[in-house]
């Protein structure tokens, strides 16, 4: 097992759709239990595959005692939105705004084994798995904020020097957030 680097706003692979996984065996289920590993390290609720600079379809996640990981997902979302709440992201450290997400979710795919997963969420969950599907489609939770709150985070993220901010920020967030969604994270 290994903690891994973050890859944060401005690395390619953040900002590339990611393959889907053909591959299962030993290095996938090390990959999978690195990606656990690290997203505990550094207590986030998520982690997909690209923020650690691997270019495939897979994520993990740990919220209100729901954790796994899943491969290849395809997610169905409802038509209503659940009322904003704060969203934050280990690959835009820092920064945390709220944001409305779909109120519910249903998400397909496979295990490690290349077995069918399918669940529905509701809540932090169904925020997680929406957020960790933008991830593996190319897309940072602040490409969806709007008016004042966009304005705000693009400045933001142009004037910042990530480089000296980013274990500050890990290491901050870990002690404050608790993970990416959740109280404390808002701004």
């Amino acid at each position: 097992m290994a903690i891994l680097s973050i890859r944060i706003i401005g690395d390619p692979v953040l900002r590339t759709v990611a393959e889907d996984v053909t591959d299962f065996g030993p290095e996938l289920a090390k990959l999978i239990e690195d990606m656990h590993q690290t997203m505990h390290d550094v207590r986030g609720a998520g982690l997909a595959a690209p923020q650690i600079g691997v270019n495939k379809r897979i994520f993990t996640y740990s919220v209100d005692g729901a954790e796994g990981h899943i491969i290849n997902p395809v997610l169905v979302a409802s038509d209503d939105m659940a009322p904003g709440e704060p969203e934050g992201c280990l690959s835009v450290p820092g920064l945390g705004y709220t944001l409305p997400r779909h109120r519910w979710v249903r998400i397909t795919g496979v295990d490690l084994h290349n077995k069918p997963l399918d669940m529905e969420a509701t809540g932090t969950l169904a925020k997680c798995f929406q957020h960790e599907t933008d991830h593996l489609n190319g897309k940072l939770y602040v490409d969806r904020l709007e008016g004042e709150d966009r304005k705000d985070a693009l400045r933001a993220i142009r004037t910042a020097n990530y480089h000296n901010v980013t274990a500050e920020t890990v290491a901050k967030r870990a002690q404050s957030v608790g993970s990416a969604f959740g109280a404390g994270a808002a701004r």
